[in-house]
């Protein structure tokens, strides 16, 4: 059993925060969409926040990090964070404490900072790439919800474990699922990663500066999940990587009755790139 020490640790921390402002939970309700399901339709209540407008550069909220956010700091060379606009409770943000872009591949620094957190606190792991495939910083961060031991880490996790056991046909779009382990334990995460790259496309850090297109990734303790984006946006939804995993978030813009029209799954095939036979 893990620990769980930094998830109690910001659990608390978020209520002090919270008080003090640094801290700005989004309201949201719940719409009933039994047709979506398993999908997870909220509707945003609050003001929409930065992260979520369209729009120009944004300046880099995490050089200085806030203080009142911080959570603990790691031997890899990163910042555990609250994140400051949560989707639920005791939300992480794993930063690299100076600065490293985004769009640039993810290091082994990158990956021991994740088995560090991962070994107090489990769940489902996410990042953006880059704008295109839902980021709204510069800075690298890659995000955590934490879960409990036994506790399914997406909506979709079903779902997920039907196309790990090949009963069905792949979804329609660039992507590849594997098991974090395969018989022998020798396929872990920064392995799975370049294996991913060079199957989707994305190229080789040893060759190209930044990968060649926008993707995200997805994993828990069990599967990673890495899907090739082309766009952020489809209908007025905002589409990171958490649509991915069966959440999505309504706000004004968003177009419902395309959404019930044509449903959740459309939406992840318009903004996925179209799968390449040749790859």
């Amino acid at each position: 059993m893990r620990a769980e020490r930094i998830w109690q640790l910001a659990l608390q921390l978020s209520s002090q925060a919270q008080a003090s402002g640094s801290l700005v939970p989004l309201a949201t309700e719940f719409l009933a969409a039994p047709q979506h399901q398993p999908f997870v339709l909220r509707r945003l209540l609050s003001t929409t926040p930065k992260h979520l407008r369209r729009g120009g550069p944004k300046p880099n909220p995490f050089l200085p990090w806030e203080q009142a956010l911080e959570v603990e700091r790691l031997s890899s060379g990163h910042v555990v964070l609250l994140n400051k606009y949560p989707v639920q409770a005791g939300h992480l943000l794993l930063i690299t404490d100076s600065w490293q872009p985004q769009s640039g591949w993810l290091s082994a620094d990158d990956w021991r900072g994740v088995s560090l957190l991962a070994s107090d606190t489990g769940g489902l792991w996410f990042f953006n790439s880059c704008a295109a495939s839902g980021a709204s910083q510069p800075h690298r961060h890659l995000q955590l919800l934490p879960r409990r031991a036994g506790e399914a880490s997406t909506p979709l996790s079903a779902a997920i474990q039907v196309q790990l056991d090949r009963d069905e046909r792949p979804w329609p779009w660039a992507y590849r699922l594997s098991p974090r382990t395969d018989a022998h334990g020798g396929r872990d995460l920064p392995a799975l990663y370049l294996e991913h790259a060079e199957q989707l496309g994305l190229g080789y850090p040893h060759q190209d500066a930044q990968p060649r297109h926008p993707y995200n990734l997805l994993f828990d303790d069990n599967w990673l999940l890495t899907v090739r984006r082309t766009q952020e946006h489809c209908a007025g939804f905002s589409l990171n990587a958490l649509a991915f995993a069966g959440y999505l978030l309504a706000t004004e813009r968003s177009d419902l009755e395309l959404l019930e029209r044509e449903g959740p799954w459309s939406l992840l095939q318009a903004v996925a790139a179209a799968p390449d036979k040749h790859l």
